[in-house]
């Protein structure tokens, strides 16, 4: 039996403007374990949906395997089920996983997964990488920003760059330094046809004759070369990420006495009797499993919630500055330039004034994009238009709650450079191991009882502390007693009134 399941041939589709896919062609195969990567808007939502068959190409074939079931998982967090009560009630996190869950369960012949790990616990992460790597007749392709599921879970990379797409038979770590090593020959390629160009035009310009055929030859040749430089799709660029650090205040950022928090009517608390203290540039990572109250207590220690008992009290000079992984600070129906400067045309950043168009650009948007109503933005867009308004108030404490979802891997790890490179004080909330083993210090990990744990070091290490058996000294063993034979002997009258008789522990009778 054959293992072909799907393939493209020469699929193009375009939204008005450059070709999101142009002249693509891929096959699937069973046991495929395969990694879509580009960067942000590049498209990779896109061919998901053509593969899908959520999406008509303008042009190219499409050929599936008859009976092929598909299965699409897209990166939103599933809206409420007006008949299922029960799912309307778990978190984004849970619901992702009961997703997942239904979509293995169903056995498909090709898994499409957009961002599955947003939203999703490390345990959850770590079973959904144990799930796929054991499939054998399954087909998965997955687009995500996580680098550890990544070097996981793919095999093969299919990676999409300005409309084309390139197959790698290798894994994650062989394809960013082959990648890496293509980039440095094509920026040399067009480095040299550069200087070339600017040769002929230069010679075009003295007005030489195009009388004899070596002189036709060259004006053809450039035309030629002007057409190519015309088609050319430069590669999009990195975001320029510049985080402002207000003022240093004092060592002490928080102090935090015996917290509790219930919410009401729980008689289970989400924070019992927690007591630490946040020093001045220490990077906390806040971890635990999905509803086990990881956002209630950065709420806590930023002032959003009161504690129901215990307090927290910041020190001098701390200024705050907050992340929201729901996005809830942006207004969708305004455009990207308006939820960055209202009704202005300039932002202060480090107390120079820059347009907002020019502000903008460093986080990768185009003026058009600057004119684009926020609803309309890909989820990495809106991350970066996040990242864009939190990096325009100084602070000396920043929270952040679930930054790395939606972010493209370049942009991460721009991000981790300005958080490293940050003197001010970090909590963040990521279930981004990579991430976390990058950025933190030290971690505060929710036990799922109220217990709060502090660790040293980044996820890594709170893995293997958690792991690690406290070692307990044994009590002391008892003195070992001889086991006592004890024999009594009765003799007759007569001899007993001499001896009435003999009782010796420790000898033979």
């Amino acid at each position: 039996m054959s293992d072909f399941l799907l393939s493209l041939k020469d699929v193009s589709l375009a939204f008005g403007g450059p070709s999101v896919l142009d002249h693509v062609s891929l096959s699937v195969s069973k046991g495929l374990r395969a990694a879509l990567t580009g960067r942000n808007g590049e498209g990779k939502s896109t061919l998901l949906k053509v593969i899908a068959g959520n999406l008509e190409p303008d042009s190219g074939e499409i050929v599936r395997a008859p009976g092929l079931k598909i299965v699409y998982v897209s990166q939103e967090v599933p809206a409420d089920r007006p008949n299922d009560p029960s799912f309307n009630a778990l978190s984004g996190g849970r619901r992702r996983k009961s997703i997942l869950e239904a979509a293995l369960l169903s056995r498909p012949d090709l898994l499409l997964l957009d961002e599955p790990t947003n939203h999703l616990d490390m345990e959850t992460i770590d079973w959904l990488e144990a799930m796929l790597r054991r499939s054998r007749d399954m087909a998965v392709v997955v687009v995500t920003h996580d680098r550890r599921f990544l070097r996981r879970v793919a095999t093969k990379i299919f990676d999409l760059d300005r409309g084309e797409l390139s197959g790698w038979e290798c894994d994650y770590p062989t394809f960013l330094k082959r990648k890496a090593e293509l980039l440095a020959d094509e920026a040399v390629y067009w480095e040299r046809k550069s200087k070339k160009l600017a040769q002929e035009e230069a010679w075009i310009r003295r007005g030489v004759k195009a009388r004899t055929t070596r002189n036709e030859g060259r004006v053809a040749a450039l035309m030629k070369l002007r057409e190519e430089f015309a088609a050319r799709r430069a590669a999009v660029g990195s975001a320029t990420l510049k985080l402002d650090t207000a003022a240093p205040g004092g060592m002490g950022v928080l102090k935090i006495k015996n917290v509790s928090f219930s919410y009401p009517g729980s008689k289970r608390p989400v924070i019992s009797n927690f007591t630490a203290t946040v020093l001045r540039g220490e990077r906390i990572g806040i971890l635990g499993s999905n509803g086990v109250g990881k956002t209630t207590l950065l709420n806590l220690l930023t002032g959003r919630l009161k504690p129901t008992s215990g307090e927290v009290v910041r020190g001098t000079s701390v200024e705050l500055s907050f992340f929201d992984q729901l996005r809830s600070e942006m207004r969708p129906e305004l455009t990207v330039g308006e939820n960055i400067a209202s009704d202005r045309d300039e932002v202060v950043v480090g107390g120079v004034r820059k347009h907002v168009y020019s502000y903008l650009a460093d986080f990768l948007f185009t003026p058009e994009r600057v004119r684009t109503p926020v609803k309309a933005l890909s989820g990495g867009e809106r991350a970066r238009l996040m990242l864009a308004k939190l990096f325009l108030k100084p602070a000396n404490l920043l929270v952040m709650d679930e930054p790395t979802n939606d972010l493209d891997v370049e942009t991460l790890e721009l991000l981790e450079e300005q958080l490293l490179a940050y003197s001010g004080t970090l909590l963040l909330v990521s279930h981004d191991r990579e991430f976390l083993n990058n950025v933190v210090t030290s971690t505060f990990a929710l036990e799922g009882d109220g217990t709060v744990k502090q660790f040293p070091g980044g996820y890594d290490d709170y893995e293997r502390q958690r792991a690690a058996k406290p070692k307990v000294d044994a009590p002391p063993a008892p003195p070992v007693k001889p086991k006592l034979d004890i024999r009594v002997r009765v003799k007759p009258l007569a001899a007993a009134k001499k001896k009435e008789f003999t009782c010796n522990p420790f000898a033979d009778l």
